[in-house]
């Protein structure tokens, strides 16, 4: 059975004025962590949530440096967006104990990014009936917690993880 994720939040991502600046790039630069919805700042990269997730908990792992192609990245690059993935999965574990989870990067357009000018690797936590029968039966949606909440929950063990794991 083929099953998908209901996020209509989403259009307004799809929809919205594209402005020619890279939205990962200004909030990189911001220091309004909470507004951006960065969860963690590293030499190489970082960890943000997804603003128009396709399921609670989303989040993406950036390279720092503005790049489109996967093969540019450094050794070091990978190396730190690997660790902030574990790190990712560790406390999203924690927090909102997921079934599983979607690793990967969108690359191109062909390939459904839709931010193709700076890489990022989207981690989506999974959960068994994720897809659930709301939707149909009561014309219902659920959106089980607000962004900004979900990132006070979880910024503090972003704060206080091990930063060599």
């Amino acid at each position: 059975m083929h099953h998908s994720i209901w996020a209509p939040w989403r259009m307004e991502y799809i929809l919205r004025a594209k402005s020619g600046d890279c939205f990962l790039c200004a909030l990189l630069a911001s220091d309004d962590d909470r507004e951006n919805l960065v969860l963690k700042r590293g030499p190489l990269a970082a960890i943000i949530m997804n603003r128009y997730p396709y399921n609670g908990g989303h989040l993406m792992v950036i390279p720092n440096r503005h790049l489109a192609k996967f093969e540019e990245l450094t050794s070091d690059e990978h190396i730190a967006i690997s660790t902030d993935t574990q790190t990712a999965i560790h406390i999203l574990k924690t927090v909102m104990k997921p079934d599983g989870f979607n690793l990967g990067y969108n690359l191109g357009s062909a390939a459904g990014a839709g931010l193709k000018e700076h890489l990022h690797q989207h981690i989506v936590p999974r959960w068994e009936g994720d897809t659930n029968f709301m939707p149909v039966v009561g014309e219902t949606h659920v959106m089980p917690q607000s962004l900004l909440a979900l990132y006070d929950q979880l910024k503090p063990h972003f704060d206080h993880c091990d930063p060599t794991h």
